[in-house]
């Protein structure tokens, strides 16, 4: 199912997590500069105010890893909701109203297809809905998953150099 629905949920709101966000059918959406750059800067924004404390990201082509928690008083599936929210609607704005995009009837289709499988949505579906989290407990995991995405990018030649991509 293009949607990806799974019954992964996020258990304990403040607990260290590992995740992976996808698009739908897996577009390689973040081959644009200007795609990456909306994660970035609503991951930015996220830490600054949304209460996300993030440890360790990467942007793939079609998906994003991510190590995070939220700080007290916050819920992770709030702050996760509302960025996936954010950057499909600015995402999708930035493909429709950009002329050089050549990609755009394709994605935009793709989308519209992804979106009529769910009654939640109006028009398009961006992101999987699920966000697979997986709760990181012990110092072995946690070094485990850092070293998947620091190297992930080199594994698939999405980088000039390796290096550390701690925020």
């Amino acid at each position: 199912m293009s949607k990806g629905t799974t019954s992964y949920r996020i258990g304990d709101q403040n607990a260290l997590h590992y995740f992976t966000i996808t698009t739908v059918f897996w577009i390689d959406v973040f081959t644009r500069k200007i795609h990456k750059d909306i994660i970035v800067d609503s991951l930015d924004f996220c830490r600054k105010e949304k209460g996300l404390e993030l440890f360790a990201y990467v942007v793939m082509s079609n998906h994003i890893h991510l190590i995070c928690k939220a700080k007290d008083g916050f819920k992770l599936s709030d702050i996760l909701r509302d960025f996936k929210r954010h950057t499909a609607k600015f995402i999708i704005q930035e493909i429709e109203s950009n002329p050089f995009e050549s990609r755009k009837e394709w994605i935009l289709n793709l989308l519209k297809i992804a979106g009529a499988e769910n009654q939640k949505n109006k028009t398009y579906q961006f992101w999987r809905q699920d966000n697979h989290p997986i709760v990181l407990y012990k110092n072995e995991t946690i070094d485990e998953k850092i070293d998947y995405i620091h190297n992930n990018p080199n594994r698939t030649r999405n980088c000039i150099k390796p290096g550390r991509l701690f925020v």
